[in-house]
């Protein structure tokens, strides 16, 4: 846990913000308090590893509609429910929508600061992962239309004589392409050239 992390609580009991909040800051996070999930919404998601310490019931926009209100908008913060008044099927509906953790008040202080950890981790994860991505497709976009057009054919296993014969052009021609569009994509192998084809394949097909 680290100052760049915020935890963000919506709760509309103010007793209840107000030590959720020292609670974690005392663990050197950033905390954010809301008294709605209304005015959450309001606020731009940040840049930053987050999750959301959620209250079931709240006046208003309830929990689990919240939680559904967020996936509606593609804003991916883990989650990590409260409630005095929680169920199993409200716990079965929470988690399976992708809560973190569901904890029934009185619940002790290290298992929420356990679920807060494991919310910030998985999402700093994802950040990461992301951006990975993002380098990678910038890398490819940064390959001319014939290099794209050549490492395709060399990760569907196509021989440098066989992509020549297919493009109407020579093989050292091929092997130029191949050579300039690997070392863009700081590819050391084709093994390694495939992985990251592979990386790009689900979100290029999300984007088209």
């Amino acid at each position: 846990m680290t100052r760049a992390s915020v935890v963000f609580v919506v709760d509309d009991d103010p007793s209840v913000r107000s030590s959720l909040k020292f609670l974690l800051s005392s663990m050197g996070l950033q905390v954010e308090t809301f008294d709605s999930a209304e005015t959450f919404l309001q606020r731009k998601p940040p840049d930053a590893p987050s999750c959301l310490v959620l209250d079931v019931r709240l006046r208003g926009l309830s929990g689990l509609d919240f939680q559904r209100e967020l996936a509606a908008r593609n804003i991916r913060i883990p989650i990590v429910f409260v409630t005095g008044h929680g169920d199993i099927p409200m716990s079965v509906r929470a988690m399976k929508a992708g809560a973190i953790e569901f904890l029934t008040k009185p619940y002790r202080d290290q298992d929420l600061l356990d679920a807060v950890r494991i919310a910030l981790e998985r999402d700093r994860a994802r950040r990461e992962q992301e951006k990975e991505v993002t380098d990678l497709q910038q890398r490819f976009d940064s390959l001319t239309p014939r290099e794209q057009e050549v490492i395709s054919m060399v990760v569907s296993g196509m021989l440098n004589k066989q992509i020549a014969g297919q493009l109407g052009t020579a093989e050292n021609t091929v092997k130029v392409h191949r050579s300039r569009a690997m070392e863009k994509m700081n590819a050391q192998s084709v093994a390694d050239l495939v992985r990251i084809i592979e990386r790009l394949k689900g979100p290029a097909e999300k984007a088209s």
